[in-house]
């Protein structure tokens, strides 16, 4: 087995969310409070911002910068498009669903990337702080996708195509992502210096927290899950895999390093549980929350966590490493 995918199993961060599955399928009564959860999801997330965007204030903004997030757009947009003929040829999934399911698959995880990037770290293979920008950019157009599958981009029962709008582009991930991530390049290192005690500090044990929550929360709903078909489960898993494996390749073959690629691999494999299923609450009330929400948060993230993470860190250093011109570390 790959050494990145053994250190993976074996830090502290995956670790926590193994133990929140554990306590959950335990029926354990061990619980974070849900103020508290929103609060080191805030943490987190502004953390991330601000230590990308001072990383991208040393760096500059170049081509490679550029491409990234070209790589990262185009695969929101065009993700959901592969998903929804499979959520409905082998999922059997109606228009409806197929598309509000899709929009999660072409969208990403902000909790997926932070661990990425924790083990990647730990692995020597640090992602480019742009990726944070990258990701902030890959939350949105998927939805846009989704919505067009659907049924269109036409207003519906009243709605308002503003309040959509707004809800997909100032959802609270996007603003305080961003907001971080401009800080950050305006403060610099000198600037962030100030805070990085607080920022740095308590980032780790933060992130454990977090995933202890994350893997309670994930194994009690799908104990709960009653519209999940097996094959709804294979593609939960079967897209990652696949997303994940063109991704890391499109961003080898572009020549982004190895952490930055992985990174990228890991955008395109997540699924969104928190900036999309809001936009489909709002814009698909007729789509089912029991569908989108267990297969994205109860079955693509713990296998994004506990497997997929590995693997993609492996395929990255083996393509730079056969391909020997991206830099990074292989």
């Amino acid at each position: 087995m790959d050494a990145s995918v053994i250190q993976t199993f074996t830090s502290p961060v995956v670790l926590f969310f193994v133990l929140g599955l554990l306590a959950a399928f335990a029926r354990s009564d061990l619980a974070i409070p849900e103020a508290l959860a929103k609060g080191m999801s805030l943490y987190l997330m502004a953390a991330i911002g601000l230590k990308g965007g001072v990383a991208v204030s040393k760096s500059g903004i170049d081509s490679t910068v550029l491409i990234a997030l070209g790589l990262g757009i185009a695969a929101s947009f065009l993700m959901p498009f592969f998903a929804n003929a499979v959520l409905k040829s082998f999922g059997k999934l109606d228009r409806i669903n197929a598309g509000a399911v899709a929009a999660h698959y072409g969208s990403v995880s902000v909790v997926t990337f932070v661990t990425a990037v924790e083990i990647l770290e730990a692995q020597g293979k640090p992602p480019g702080g742009y990726m944070v920008a990258v990701m902030a950019a890959m939350e949105t157009p998927a939805i846009l996708t989704g919505l067009l599958l659907a049924r269109g981009m036409g207003s519906k029962d009243g709605q308002k195509p503003s309040e959509l709008l707004h809800e997909v582009f100032f959802n609270a991930s996007v603003v305080l992502l961003l907001g971080a991530f401009v800080i950050g390049i305006i403060a610099g290192a000198e600037g962030f210096g100030d805070v990085a005690p607080f920022f740095e500090a308590g980032f780790k044990g933060v992130l454990c927290l977090f995933l202890l929550d994350m893997g309670l929360i994930a194994a009690r709903r799908i104990m709960d899950a009653r519209a999940i078909t097996w094959r709804l489960i294979v593609i939960a898993i079967g897209l990652p895999l696949i997303n994940g494996a063109i991704g890391t390749t499109a961003a080898v073959l572009c020549g982004l390093d190895v952490g930055s690629a992985a990174a990228l691999g890991v955008l395109c494999a997540s699924a969104s549980y928190i900036a999309v299923p809001a936009a489909m609450r709002l814009a698909l009330p007729e789509a089912d929350p029991g569908i989108y929400l267990t297969m994205s948060l109860s079955i693509t993230f713990p296998f994004n966590i506990l497997i997929n993470i590995g693997l993609i860190s492996a395929l990255a250093s083996m393509l730079v490493g056969a391909l020997g011109g991206a830099g990074g570390t292989p």
